[in-house]
Formats: structure tokens, sequence, C-alpha cells
């Protein structure tokens, strides 16, 4: 059926425990939320909101992201809790699973 819990786009920042909110969302590429492909990029927006992709497919094509509880992902790739303290405008990236996340402020526009 779904997880119903309350979903929130933010939460203050640092995390307590810098451990990740169970109740926090993230936009999610599907192809990892589905397991076709591993999170390699997770970013935290300026605006407090949290987005993982596979680093390799477009996330604006229609229909290639959702909204999800962040903890889905995170069972699938626990390596992700080590993010929770990822500041807001930076994301971190790795080449494959089981390398190194490595974070870097982000450039917009």
């Amino acid at each position: 059926m779904g997880d119903r819990r309350e979903m929130f786009y933010s939460r203050p920042w640092p995390f307590e425990a810098d451990a990740f909110p169970v109740d926090l969302g993230a936009v999610v590429q599907r192809t990892v939320l589905e397991g076709v492909l591993p999170a390699l990029v997770v970013g935290h927006t300026p605006d407090g909101g949290w987005y993982v992709g596979d680093g390799e497919n477009d996330p604006n094509e229609p229909g290639a992201c959702i909204a999800t509880h962040l903890t889905h992902v995170l069972q699938r790739d626990p390596s992700i809790s080590s993010l929770a303290g990822l500041p807001p405008g930076h994301e971190a990236r790795r080449r494959w699973p089981g390398d190194r996340w490595v974070g870097h402020p982000v450039q917009l526009g």
C-alpha cells in the first residue's frame, strides 16, 4: 500500500544526531528507487530540499523522478546516511557504489 507517514520537503538543518529524519522526503530518480541503477548523486538544495539521482539519466524527463521518503532510498543504499551533514547548496557524487562520496557546492545558473 505504500508509506502513509507524513512527508516533509525540508527539515531544520543540521539534523539531530547527524541523521536524516524519518519523515524527510526527497526527489528521487525512479531508476534509483527501483534498483535499476545505483545512487551516484545526492544533493541538498539551498532551500532545504534533497534529491537523489543515478548520475546518468536526465532527471528532468517526464516521469523520471518521484517524491518519496528518503528512508526508502536509505534502505537500498545505507551509505547515503553518511551525507546527512551535507550543507544546503551542496551535492555529493561518487563514481560507483563503494566509492567515497565527494561533496562540493552546487553552481546555480
